[in-house]
């Protein structure tokens, strides 16, 4: 195989980030549809995907795509992929699965018939009836939407969120995905100040410093994709080598601030862990206190909020507080990820610009204030 059809699946409001990711790694989109941004490459390219990109769950490759309006359908097609090119003996087999606006819609049933399929496939190939699957791990995703079935090998592992940095994660935490998403979303560039006075354990402030050194978020971790025969282990090596070369060192204005020294410790921690300690200063202090480091500059933070916090008083409170102080501010914008649906009101403005995301499965809206601070970086298309 040495051209795949590839997928990097992203979570919603950020697959155009993910587009535009791919994009500046040389491969461009073929389309985009629920969360799924499709494109093709080498094998090369999936070590560079995986490696590189910074707001992606995870990158699929497809090995087949055919209507399923019933069970027959689905195993017919699943069984047409040749699985004993792909697949050892000794594999291990989970299949996933998920279905949008389809007759097929058990979602174990599809998987059980995505199984048996797969396994009735390698009869033929190694001419036997047992199976030990004590080898390497195959993930197999079946994905039903509007009765075209799409099958995708994961070639991940563990979602990229997982970067290896984090050693403990408190309560909602950000995930890494979506933080890198905002310094995305936010246009900020190194040369620029950034600041979080909601640091928490300093996941936005760390993904935004690996931006600026220009880290490849991937290259302390293994991938599923690793383990597979049709993939060579030079194809990673590079990679890796050339992502290591990459990176750069330079002087960073970016400040993290929260008033909990325990996970203040943690964010120093996995800073020193990511090796960009020396790009982000990190201070004890409410946001009340706040102190920005230059004239002008980017805030981006999270806020606790009332499904978080459990005090949805206290979260009107912070808004309102929040929108007094950040005024004082008018050379600076403004990014506030938030679930609390009375923000703005509290607040007492209305964004410029607001998006909704998800923090994992809890619904949030970015707010932005102060758009006219411009800064060169992404932009979305109209």
């Amino acid at each position: 195989m040495s051209e795949f059809r590839l997928a990097a699946t992203a979570a919603f409001g950020l697959e155009s980030v993910v587009a535009h990711e791919l994009k500046r790694l040389g491969l461009e989109k073929s389309g985009i549809d629920n969360g799924r941004i499709s494109f093709s490459g080498t094998e090369r390219d999936v070590a560079r995907a995986n490696i590189w990109l910074r707001c992606a769950d995870r990158v699929l490759v497809e090995m087949g795509r055919f209507p399923a309006t019933d069970f027959e359908e689905l195993f017919q097609g699943v069984l047409k992929v040749p699985w004993g090119d792909i697949l050892p003996r000794d594999a291990a087999v989970h299949v996933t699965g998920r279905s949008v606006r389809s007759k097929l819609s058990s979602v174990p049933a599809c998987q059980s018939v995505v199984k048996k399929a797969i396994i009735e496939s390698l009869k033929g190939t190694y001419h036997s009836g047992t199976f030990p699957e004590t080898g390497p791990r195959f993930g197999v995703e079946v994905s039903l939407n509007r009765d075209v079935a799409t099958i995708d090998m994961d070639s991940t592992g563990p979602g990229l969120h997982k970067r290896g940095y984090r050693s403990a994660a408190g309560e909602a935490a950000l995930k890494e995905t979506l933080a890198a998403g905002l310094v995305y979303l936010s246009r900020w560039k190194p040369g620029i100040a950034l600041a979080d006075p909601f640091c928490g354990s300093g996941t936005i402030a760390i993904e935004a410093a690996m931006m600026g050194r220009n880290i490849a978020p991937g290259t302390g971790r293994q991938f599923a994709a690793e383990q597979w025969p049709f993939i060579t282990s030079r194809a990673w090596d590079d990679v890796r080598r050339d992502a290591r070369g990459a990176a750069n060192r330079e002087d960073l204005h970016i400040v993290a601030s929260d008033i909990d020294d325990d996970v203040m410790g943690k964010a120093r921690r996995n800073a020193r862990h990511t090796g960009v300690l020396s790009a982000i200063t990190f201070r004890k202090g409410d946001f009340r206190e706040l102190s920005l480091p230059a004239p002008q500059g980017i805030v981006i933070c999270n806020p606790p909020y009332g499904e978080r916090s459990g005090d949805r008083k206290t979260a009107a409170e912070q808004a309102g507080e929040m929108g007094r102080l950040f005024g004082q501010f008018p050379a600076w914008s403004f990014f506030i990820l938030t679930a609390f649906e009375g923000f703005e009101k509290h607040y007492g403005k209305r964004a410029d610009r607001n998006r909704k995301l998800y923090n994992g499965r809890i619904q949030c809206y970015l707010y932005e204030y102060g758009s006219r601070f411009k800064v060169s970086g992404f932009r979305e298309k109209a």
